[in-house]
């Protein structure tokens, strides 16, 4: 998947290079969306486990839909910055080991990211690519149900700084400063999970998040 992210990355840049500009320098242009996050949650190590959990135990992330507000400026006709802003809420279940055990309650995430875009014009469609960096910022998370029957009484998840890739396409609407947008980001970052009891670290293991970040919805630019 990451080779053909890369290679999409690749033949915009070619066609940016061949082709009149998307935008012009100084343009703002501002973007409501719905936005599909899909995230992994697997267990990739454990760290702690004082509880003995089986040896095949195995986690997953529910998938969320939210509402996400993007900010673009463009710093050249065919270069612009985007940081987005949203809040998503996930649980974390056991898929195997304790099979349909809630773990982890309604983590609340903001995914604070800014992503550098590169443009290219084919007309009416002015598809982009971009990257950037990505700071998980984890409020409120809560041990799940099952934690808690258990005995758990705090949970928390570790902030982290990842990457992001994207790539979209605006379509004008006319010649006015409407738009409608279809972006796609996948995220590269993982996090570490700790149960407490008492205030006793019981378990702590590292979960792959790597989420597909889906959007679409209208623009406007001024």
């Amino acid at each position: 998947m990451k080779k053909t992210l890369f290679a999409a990355a690749a033949a915009v840049f070619a066609m940016a290079a061949g082709h009149a500009q998307a935008q012009e320098a100084g343009t703002v242009q501002v973007k409501l969306l719905g936005t599909a996050v899909m995230p992994d949650g697997k267990i990739t190590d454990v760290d702690t486990d004082l509880v003995g959990l089986p040896a095949d135990t195995q986690t997953r992330a529910n998938d969320n839909f939210v509402p996400t507000l993007a900010i673009e400026y463009f710093f050249t006709d065919y270069l612009s910055v985007e940081t987005i802003c949203c809040l998503t809420q996930h649980d974390v279940d056991a898929t195997s080991g304790i099979p349909g055990a809630e773990l982890v309650s309604n983590a609340r995430l903001i995914p604070a990211t800014v992503t550098a875009k590169l443009h290219a014009d084919l007309g009416a469609v002015k598809p982009y690519i971009g990257a950037g960096p990505s700071l998980f910022l984890w409020i409120d998370e809560k041990p799940g149900s099952t934690a808690v029957d258990l005995g758990v009484d705090r949970f928390k998840m570790s902030n982290e700084l990842g990457f992001a890739l994207q790539a979209g396409v605006d379509i004008p609407l006319g010649d006015g400063p409407m738009g409608v947008t279809l972006d796609a980001k996948r995220y590269f970052i993982d996090t570490d999970a700790k149960w407490y009891v008492d205030g006793t670290k019981v378990i702590q293991t590292t979960h792959k998040l790597d989420p597909w970040v889906l959007s679409a919805g209208l623009s406007y630019r001024f």
